[in-house]
């Protein structure tokens, strides 16, 4: 059998070590007030996405199985699978270009943590605007996540990063709104932010 190597086999994985934050937020998604951190609700990526989205990405099809390593079907993301996936009913394959949103998170203010993608600079070379997104490597490295599961921010104070790798969490609010980079993907929500910091474990 062949080896499965698609990044959304690395990302399935993520979704379901978040999985153990759904069942709290989920007793809190109408009292926005009662998890919060300085005013902001930790909210963890898997929450962004609608309940069938993430039940499509966790039980994968069969024939993922029958895919070789390297092969022009293990590369996936690309507008090939975009088209396949809005012609078909294939849900894994539609979850994967999903723009579908959850809208009560619309201008709740939430705390993130997530990766930069950068999308445009100033003429310091100084990050302005950029995807923020769950795992690193997403867009640029490895085809994109979901549209549901990246965050279109506006920075005009600008943001020098020393390194794609090191994560940041950003603090502010999350808008139901979508926004397209060519090249980088497509993103279903944006965020007005109010604070951008490095990622610290706690």
């Amino acid at each position: 059998m062949a080896r499965r190597k698609f990044t959304v086999w690395h990302y399935a994985v993520v979704l379901l070590l978040a999985l153990c934050a759904r069942p709290m937020f989920a007793a809190t998604a109408d009292k926005p007030d009662s998890n919060q951190q300085n005013g902001y609700q930790p909210v963890e990526w898997v929450e962004l996405m609608p309940d069938d989205d993430l039940e499509a990405l966790l039980n994968p099809p069969a024939y993922l199985d029958n895919i070789a390593e390297g092969s022009e079907a293990d590369q996936i993301g690309n507008q090939a699978a975009e088209a396949a996936a809005k012609q078909s009913n294939d849900r894994y394959q539609q979850a994967l270009t999903s723009t579908k949103v959850r809208p009560e998170f619309n201008q709740r203010k939430i705390s993130i943590p997530g990766f930069i993608v950068p999308l445009a600079f100033d003429e310091n070379m100084v990050i302005t605007e950029f995807f923020l997104v769950p795992f690193f490597g997403a867009c640029i490295h490895a085809p994109p996540p979901p549209p549901n599961q990246m965050i279109y921010i506006r920075y005009p104070k600008g943001l020098k990063l020393e390194n794609l790798y090191d994560p940041y969490v950003a603090e502010g609010s999350l808008i139901v709104e979508g926004h397209k980079s060519d090249g980088m993907g497509a993103a279903s929500y944006s965020m007005n932010v109010d604070n951008l910091s490095p990622y610290t474990e706690t």
